[in-house]
């Protein structure tokens, strides 16, 4: 059973149909993850696997979280992941996630953080239009009222105005995937997905069949 891998995303490429046709596609190198604890109703209240990826250096691990990761193996890991699971019949701590656990055309939804991009202002963060350019405006590229001036007299929460920009997490749903490589670890999976090349990414089987959207 497919519960979800971890990885990273290589970049963007093109994948041709059988029509001669450029699809844009997404490289991710996925896996291999290891169960590296398995959470049940009777000691943490709910089901869950988590999953352990990437290589770490021992002396940038603390000891509580080397003892945590000896239980299911060896090797340490940088980035750990849980997924909630209806019942943990079929899996066993220390087993092996790989890519060959996905398959063509099947539909993922991909997580990760988009790329951060530091203060931006109202045209850049939100694509507010700007103010006349005329000698003598001073609205050039101003947000306009940002509330009422008199009572209550404040900015209300939720204000679009000028921020921090990107560097959140968001999630694409309804990715197909086009092409597996289980020697390689590659998934190539057709449109694009949060993230620098070298971002860590969190593939889960779709939730939901349907048109491609981002949350």
């Amino acid at each position: 059973m497919s519960i979800g891998i971890l990885g990273k995303k290589l970049g963007m490429s093109q994948f041709f149909d059988d029509e001669g046709r450029s699809i844009p596609v997404t490289l991710i190198e996925a896996g291999p993850c290891r169960i590296t604890q398995l959470k049940s109703p009777a000691t943490d209240g709910y089901s869950a696997v988590q999953l352990g990826y990437g290589d770490i250096r021992p002396k940038l691990v603390n000891k509580p979280a080397q003892g945590h990761l000896a239980r299911s193996g060896e090797d340490l890991l940088r980035h750990l992941r849980e997924v909630r699971v209806p019942t943990l019949d079929g899996f066993e701590l220390g087993a092996t996630i790989t890519v060959a656990d996905f398959e063509a055309g099947q539909k993922v939804d991909v997580r990760g953080e988009t790329i951060g991009r530091g203060f931006a202002g109202y045209q850049k963060r939100h694509g507010f239009s700007r103010g006349p350019m005329t000698h003598g405006s001073k609205n050039h590229r101003e947000p306009g009222s940002t509330g009422a001036g008199t009572t209550p007299g404040r900015v209300y929460p939720g204000k679009r105005m000028a921020g921090r920009y990107g560097g959140k997490p968001v999630t694409t749903r309804g990715l197909t995937i086009l092409k597996v490589d289980a020697d390689r670890n590659l998934l190539v999976v057709k449109g694009s997905v949060p993230g620098k090349p070298g971002a860590l990414l969190d593939i889960r089987p779709a939730l939901r069949v349907g048109s491609q959207a981002a949350t």
